[in-house]
């Protein structure tokens, strides 16, 4: 079978290509990608090429399909699966692969999401890492990969019991969460999944130095939102504080944050949350470092005498990816919140490689369409020519500007 993808071949070299892809062995399943989000993940992957730890490297010789935030339709299964799997289901899968670095997206010759069609190796099925959903949207699985990262973060911090050797797993219940640098598409989803999972926060402190994304962020996730949960939401502009630790801990009376998130690796950011832990407080380096010798001052004081605890988290597990699924068909969150862009096929290699300087959040890629990579912010001007984009405006409008399951079933029939 054909297919076009994005692959990879070294630094800065990604191309969108046609080849065959090889009939699938007994223990593999071939599917058709529908959707893939574009992760800053796989950006900077494109910049190290080989060098990255996930990547062969005889990449060059062999490249690898790029994207790894992706579902679709199964259409061919092996016979070892014939059991468990059915051409015509829809799949999510999980990327992260228990026990070993290989991963899709990063790894695999025929295994990645920005490609019409792919095929999943045994390695993954038998981990578990590829299953069936019955969502209305194949988006909704798409982003639920970068969804499963915030809840994985909120799963890895822990807490502790004075006078026990006890890890009480999880953010603090009732507690303060404090999440810097969090109105991008990746804090939008944790603040999502803060709202309504079971350690229910009592208050979310979301900070930024850019007023419009704040405004943006307050448009799809408001603090009267947030109230009817019953978790108080604030938003502050820390570029406008005269001292930030002081003024951030006021909104906690002084006790200051039971849980950090760190979600832009940033010296001086990682410093000031090290500096409002509370009592027993956790800072989660949530956000990726591209420099391999990247380190702030932390106060190891604090760490002896206050308890306070500094980890990191990647990813998330299998588990956190299905819940991420599942809560959202629910309605408990609201995955579309991390989507800014929609476009097709042709416009990975461009935006993959631009990522940093295109604006906004989640860019949501259709792999069997061709269409440049646009904001959802700009589909009210393209309709003043364009009956199709006027429409699709007026569905997303009434659903607070956000991508949604109308509007991509719209959008697939559109181009079909």
């Amino acid at each position: 079978m054909k297919t076009k993808a994005v692959r990879l071949y070294g630094v800065n070299d990604i191309r969108l290509e046609e080849f065959e892809l090889p009939e699938i062995k007994e223990d593999e399943i071939l599917v058709k990608v529908v959707s893939d989000s574009i992760c800053m993940s796989t950006y900077k992957t494109v910049k190290q090429g080989a060098k990255h730890k996930r990547v062969p490297n005889d990449v060059y010789d062999h490249p690898i399909i790029i994207g790894h935030e992706f579902a679709g339709d199964i259409v061919k299964v092996g016979k070892k699966w014939q059991d468990q799997f059915k051409p015509g289901q829809k799949f999510a899968q999980q990327p992260a692969i228990p026990g070993q670095m290989e991963s899709p997206g990063y790894s695999y010759e025929w295994c990645g999401g920005d490609t019409q069609y792919c095929i999943f190796p045994n390695d993954i099925i038998e981990a578990g890492c590829l299953w069936t959903f019955d969502g209305d949207a194949y988006f909704a699985s798409s982003v639920a990969e970068p969804v499963s990262c915030c809840i994985g973060g909120y799963h890895t911090n822990y807490h502790t019991v004075p006078g026990e050797y006890t890890h009480i797993m999880g953010t603090k219940e009732g507690g303060d969460i404090i999440i810097l640098g969090g109105c991008g598409p990746m804090g939008l989803g944790a603040i999502s999944y803060g709202l309504t999972f079971e350690n229910k926060p009592k208050r979310i402190v979301v900070t930024e130095v850019n007023d419009d994304r704040i405004a943006r962020a307050r448009e799809v996730i408001s603090e009267e939102e947030a109230a009817e949960h019953g978790v108080e939401l604030i938003y502050v502009n820390t570029a406008k504080m005269k001292d930030q630790v002081q003024e951030l801990m006021d909104i906690t009376d002084g006790k200051g944050y039971d849980d950090v998130f760190i979600y832009v690796p940033n010296q001086a950011v990682c410093e000031i949350g090290n500096q409002i832990m509370a009592y027993d407080g956790c800072m989660n380096l949530f956000a990726g470092p591209t420099d391999p010798k990247f380190s702030a001052n932390m106060n190891l004081y604090d760490c002896h005498y206050s308890r306070s605890k500094i980890i990191g988290s990647t990813g998330g597990t299998i588990d956190d990816m299905k819940e991420a699924i599942n809560k959202n068909n629910a309605g408990l969150i609201n995955s579309a919140v991390m989507i800014t862009h929609v476009g097709g096929l042709d416009s990975v290699v461009e935006t993959t490689k631009n990522l940093p300087n295109v604006p906004g959040g989640k860019k949501l890629v259709y792999t069997h369409i061709n269409m440049p990579m646009t904001a959802i912010e700009d589909f009210e001007k393209l309709g003043e020519t364009d009956p199709f984009f006027k429409e699709l405006d007026k569905v997303c409008k009434a659903n607070k500007g956000l991508w949604s399951a109308q509007a991509e079933k719209m959008l697939l029939e559109h181009f079909a």
